[in-house]
């Protein structure tokens, strides 16, 4: 199929995009690697899209003592080739690496995939279980909210209208901390059945556990003994009741196999 028609522009301002925003019927575009085959298959019908992909304010990063701020619009592919400081210690280029195929990592952008909030995307369990942040920036100002909260269920999130996703906060992991990451896919590149992910910060008191790609939001446990798992069968069947007996036990498989994956970073 093809997409129906719609006006396309480039944006050079951020107020400015967030203003076309506010109107309902435009939709951003940055790597158009998930847009573009719903556009395709007309899921997506935006009157037009606004290219934001060369906007400065988006395509730097800043690094501190607590963190990393990454643009929206930095690439799955820059942040696995090293080109930011890398203070997870390893964890983000790794997770990039297994993002799709490096076509596509080229121009997928961490910002659109997290703006986009595929249950099956790889930063969204990722950046929940290492409790990451974004940045929104809106025509009322801009706001924080943790990665784990932006979405709230299948390819919808918390933005307000005139809002868009200008960066991401990826706090500094601790030496000694421990990180497990797993997903189920039936072959490499394929988008994921099933993704378990574990952070685990001893000194700093955190434990977290993520089950991605359930069909909505991503099931988070938090707090001592998360990895023991107790509490993840009664978790899944509360935040996502409509899974199947065989979904159910790949999900609490993958959440195994990454917690004895986790390894010291």
């Amino acid at each position: 199929m093809k997409p129906c028609a719609f006006d396309y522009e480039h944006i050079d301002e951020l107020s400015r995009a967030c203003a076309e925003l506010q109107g309902g019927n435009a939709r951003l575009v940055a790597g158009a690697q998930s847009l573009g085959p719903m556009l395709n298959l007309r899921l997506a019908r935006p009157a037009a899209l606004l290219d934001i992909s060369r906007l400065p304010e988006l395509r730097g990063f800043a690094e501190s003592d607590d963190g990393l701020l990454v643009g929206a619009a930095v690439t799955h592919a820059e942040i696995e080739d090293g080109l930011l400081p890398d203070v997870t210690r390893g964890v983000l280029p790794r997770v990039a690496r297994g993002i799709a195929y490096r076509a596509v990592r080229n121009r997928g952008t961490i910002g659109g995939s997290l703006a986009h909030a595929d249950p099956a995307a790889d930063w969204v369990s990722c950046l929940s279980a290492l409790g990451g942040e974004v940045v929104l920036v809106g025509v009322d100002g801009g706001r924080r909210m943790r990665v784990r909260d932006f979405v709230v269920g299948a390819f919808h999130t918390a933005l307000r209208a005139g809002e868009l996703v200008a960066a991401v906060r990826v706090p500094r992991l601790a030496p000694g901390s421990r990180f497990g990451y797993f997903k189920a896919c039936r072959k490499t590149g394929e988008l994921a059945h099933a993704i378990g992910a574990v952070f685990v910060d001893s000194e700093g008191g955190t434990e977290r556990v993520v089950m991605g790609a359930t069909g909505g939001r991503p099931v988070v446990l938090e707090g001592e003994g998360a990895m023991a798992g107790t509490g993840w069968e009664e978790a899944l069947e509360t935040s996502a009741p409509g899974l199947d007996e065989l979904d159910r036990r790949l999900h609490l498989e993958t959440l195994r196999r990454a917690c004895e994956l986790s390894e010291t970073l």
